[in-house]
């Protein structure tokens, strides 16, 4: 007793660890009840979907207050949260690549993982901008992305049967021949090297980060406008992936796209019939120059690249909560039991 000090002072430690393993017993008792329910609720059994979001993008969050997915989708039983409390019962938790890579945030690898929870891997950048992948093997559920081939595949934008709306400048109204939005610069990409031969030929207006001319988004679109044609030029010749250069910067200015990125039959798969002027249909860039000359010189010529207006319409995604309203629609369909364990493999394919 005098190492204890007095009866009380005993009494008290003895209560004090008989609280604490209580605790602990309760909180793995409810773990294990946790763990048991999941397992009888199969994806595709469930009704509501849950969707945690473990962090934001770039650090750019927004409100999931209400319905989002219904009201910004028109996808039922589909709810968003941020909310880290909730990762217990939630039924999918979302991570983006960017913030794993650069350790802004990490994995729960230290937290027991529900049985019917499934992880994603979340990146809208290709493979050149997706840093220390290999470390994520075998962690993995699903994968989405701007790939076709991903779990839940996200595209920039998409093309829609049905006339849009015609409200661009007429032809003889544009006093910019073609321009160029570009932050990064880096001297060893394909686009940089396509962009000082081509500068040689036509006027080029540039706007960006790069030569100190950056664009605030109000007036992105009114500048592009006033141009021929827009230098659509990806950072990546990746499988699939066509940006917002093509898809808002283009075509919601009203300017023909000169592409630069995959193949001339993945634009096509995805983009408008006739709606684009894609680099490599050419022999050289001054050839590319010619031909751009002889489209502006003739405006029955030029506005053959708008006649889909007619017949389609876009659409792009720029929210973060509306492409993960998407997880609702494949969950049901996606496997349950798959594990990306050459996560590093598929990125880079």
């Amino acid at each position: 007793m005098e190492a204890c000090g007095s009866r009380r002072l005993c009494l008290f430690f003895l209560l004090l660890l008989l609280f604490s393993f209580l605790s602990s017993l309760i909180y793995q008792i409810l773990l294990i009840q946790t763990f048991h329910m999941q397992q009888y609720l199969t994806p595709g059994s469930q009704r509501n979907v849950s969707i945690l979001l473990w962090h934001w993008p770039f650090g750019h969050s927004y409100s999931l207050s209400g319905d989002k997915c219904l009201e910004m989708t028109g996808i039922s039983n589909c709810s968003l949260t941020d909310d880290r409390s909730t990762y217990l019962t939630a039924d999918v938790v979302v991570f983006h690549h960017y913030e794993l890579s650069n350790r802004a945030s990490a994995l729960l690898l230290h937290l027991p993982r529900p049985t019917a929870q499934r992880w994603v891997w979340l990146s809208m950048e290709p493979p050149i901008n997706n840093a220390n992948v290999k470390q994520f093997n075998g962690v993995f559920n699903w994968t989405m992305s701007y790939r076709h081939d991903a779990d839940i595949p996200i595209p920039y934008g998409k093309t829609l049967p049905g006339a849009g709306k015609q409200g661009f400048q007429r032809f003889s109204d544009r006093s910019c021949f073609a321009s160029w939005v570009v932050s990064k610069y880096k001297p060893n990409q394909t686009r940089n090297d396509v962009y000082q031969s081509l500068k040689k030929y036509i006027p080029i207006q540039v706007y960006g980060a790069w030569n100190k001319k950056p664009l605030p988004d109000d007036r992105l679109l009114p500048t592009i406008s006033n141009c021929l044609f827009y230098l659509s030029f990806e950072n990546s010749e990746a499988k699939d992936y066509i940006s917002e250069k093509m898809w808002r910067n283009a075509f919601q200015a009203g300017a023909v796209p000169v592409v630069l990125g995959p193949r001339r039959a993945t634009y096509e798969a995805v983009a408008p019939p006739h709606s684009f002027i894609h680099v490599a249909d050419f022999k050289s860039v001054a050839e590319l120059a010619a031909y751009l000359y002889e489209v502006a010189a003739d405006k029955q010529a030029y506005e053959e690249y708008f006649k889909w207006h007619q017949t389609h319409r876009i659409k792009t995604y720029t929210d973060w909560r509306e492409r993960l309203c998407q997880i609702c629609l494949k969950y049901p369909s996606l496997p349950s039991k798959n594990v990306y364990q050459d996560l590093e493999g598929w990125v880079n394919s």
